[in-house]
């Protein structure tokens, strides 16, 4: 009797320990995922898009910025812990130069959490004919792993304050990746030891005295260096920098189908929405 008595205490004992830790596990997890940051809806609010644009929100949450005659489309994950409206203003900007803009909602904030957020989007919107998904930092780096196994369905890649673990040096991909020059949070070492990963003609711009957080409106983030440029012209910059990659690209395309001659004009009889 006195036996089985001190196994039933020790058996109360362990499962009272087991709900401690899972409660403690729990309550951490809790910590951890309310703890990000918050997108700066004052400054977001003075952003303001073009009127020839349209906002639309899906019913999964993703913020679409569309302009009237935009073409080209990009897919983009925004970076770890932080509000993903947050990255608002340079969807406005980028739509604001015709790329047509589509920014992804991730569960509590960490894009590692779905990579493949960007599945099925394309599909909505068959009148964009070329598409590039990019990220900034973690997000850059789930959209290059989501990439890496379909680089066929999309034309190019945008890294901001990110880097590739994905190989996609053998790819006929676009990329460019972008970073500020007072950025303290990227890790240069692994941004460097991963540049192999990127096709050898992949476009490089740094952006003169911007930061890490100032890709986004969210406020300074963390161990971040000291910006030289203000938040909306880093968000410029870079949106200049994604347009002007896109027109290149464009151009070379068009070069090409020029110099295909008869090829190029047997694939569009072929293909009526080859453009």
């Amino acid at each position: 009797m006195l036996r089985t008595q001190k196994r039933k205490r020790k058996i109360v004992t362990w499962a009272i320990c087991i709900v401690a830790i899972l409660a403690l596990l729990v309550t951490a997890g809790a910590v951890y995922v309310n703890d990000y940051y918050r997108a700066d809806t004052d400054a977001i609010a003075a952003f303001a898009p073009a009127e020839n644009i349209s906002k639309e929100i899906l019913d999964n949450g993703a913020i679409v910025y569309a302009p009237g005659d935009a073409t080209t489309g990009l897919i983009f994950y925004p970076g770890g812990k932080v509000e993903y409206t947050a990255y608002e203003p340079l969807m406005k900007a980028g739509a604001a130069r015709g790329i047509f803009c589509v920014l992804v909602k991730m569960p509590f904030n960490l894009a590692v959490l779905d990579v493949n957020a960007a599945d099925g989007i394309q599909e909505l919107y068959p009148e964009i004919k070329s598409w590039y998904i990019g990220g900034h930092s973690l997000g850059g780096s789930m959209a290059a792993s989501y990439l890496g196994k379909q680089t066929d369905a999309y034309d190019g890649l945008i890294l901001l304050g990110a880097y590739s673990t994905a190989d996609l040096s053998d790819s006929n991909l676009n990329v460019l990746s972008v970073y500020g020059s007072e950025d303290q949070v990227l890790n240069r070492e692994k941004y460097d030891k991963n540049k192999v990963n990127l096709p050898e003609d992949f476009t490089e711009v740094v952006i003169d005295g911007g930061c890490h957080a100032y890709f986004g409106m969210y406020g300074a983030q963390a161990g971040d260096g000291t910006p030289a440029i203000t938040n909306k012209e880093q968000i410029d910059r870079t949106a200049d920098a994604i347009s002007e990659l896109i027109e290149s690209a464009d151009g070379r395309f068009r070069r090409l189908r020029r110099s295909g001659g008869i090829f190029f004009d047997i694939l569009q009889a072929s293909s009526p929405d080859f453009s």
